[in-house]
């Protein structure tokens, strides 16, 4: 038996901290943004917003549609709409978003890496992904965005739907994105807003992933294994911070204050919803007549 001397492989090799790659997934309105693009088209096109509000909460509440995908049905379906709507005003609604802050510096930072973790960082929205595409141009790729797809005629005009990525739909990109980035269902990391981010999150949550609400809307922080309010999209580095890479607060704290960025305030409170009625039993509902004397 021939016994090979090899130094070189036990230090050098044994010191190098393997890269953990995570997927990184994103809604997009109210979650990178302060407002929704459906508001934002209808203002555009010269449709009273709440007229928009009344239509897609009438959908929303008769289940007629996957939760998210309101806006899609009307622009297939409602002929205001469709009479109004054109490929070039889900392209204008993009450049009037809203946006939050840091969305590029968040991007920057997952995209290098920290701390031997790797993140790769997609948007997936039942918002029009030309609305995506313009918002968020210069800052994300197109192809890690991932919205409703719509087929036009020649004017411009929308036709059919290609893809809507709402609901359940989530759960199926995303089952996707880690089949080809050859990720584990706990390397997943997601944030959202509301009820069309239920699905996937509980798809994450089964299988060990990170969910993160950037709402309080009862919908969602319920279900989310965390949750964070701020201004700026940055905001959401800190719970992962936390929970992937195990730092603590104060390492957290010196990381975005080398970005440029000082938390001014942290605060973490636990939120319990609560509905209480009175409880009718046969002795409180029966009515007692007052005595005279």
């Amino acid at each position: 038996m021939w016994l090979v001397w090899a130094p070189f492989l036990s230090n050098s090799y044994m010191s190098e901290k393997p890269i953990r790659r995570y997927l990184f997934a994103s809604d997009f309105d109210q979650t990178l943004t302060f407002n929704d693009s459906g508001y934002v088209l209808a203002e555009l096109v010269g449709i009273p917003t709440h007229e928009f509000e009344r239509k897609a909460k009438g959908m929303a509440k008769i289940n007629l549609v996957q939760q998210g995908a309101e806006l899609a049905y009307l622009l297939l379906h409602d002929p205001e709409f469709r009479a109004k709507v054109r490929k070039e005003h889900l392209y204008e609604v993009g450049k009037r978003i809203r946006l939050k802050g840091d969305i590029q510096l968040l991007y920057q930072l997952l995209e290098n890496g920290i701390d031997g973790h790797q993140f790769d960082f997609y948007v997936l929205s039942a918002a029009p992904v030309e609305v995506i595409h313009s918002a968020l141009e210069g800052i994300v790729p197109h192809d890690h965005i991932f919205g409703t797809e719509f087929r036009y005629t020649q004017s411009g005009e929308i036709d059919t739907i290609v893809r809507a990525t709402a609901g359940y739909g989530k759960v199926a990109v995303l089952d996707q994105l880690m089949l080809q980035q050859v990720a584990g269902p706990d390397h997943v990391i997601y944030c959202g807003d509301g009820s069309s981010d239920v699905h996937v999150m509980l798809h994450i949550n089964a299988r060990d992933g990170l969910t993160i609400a950037v709402s309080e809307s009862p919908h969602i922080s319920q279900i989310a294994k965390r949750t964070v309010l701020s201004t700026s999209a940055l905001a959401v580095l800190a719970p992962i911070l936390e929970e992937v890479a195990g730092w603590e607060r104060y390492r957290i704290r010196s990381f975005f204050e080398a970005n440029g960025r000082l938390i001014q305030e942290w605060e973490r409170v636990r939120t319990d919803w609560l509905t209480l009625r009175t409880v009718e039993t046969s002795e409180t509902s029966e009515t007692v007549a007052p005595t005279q004397e």
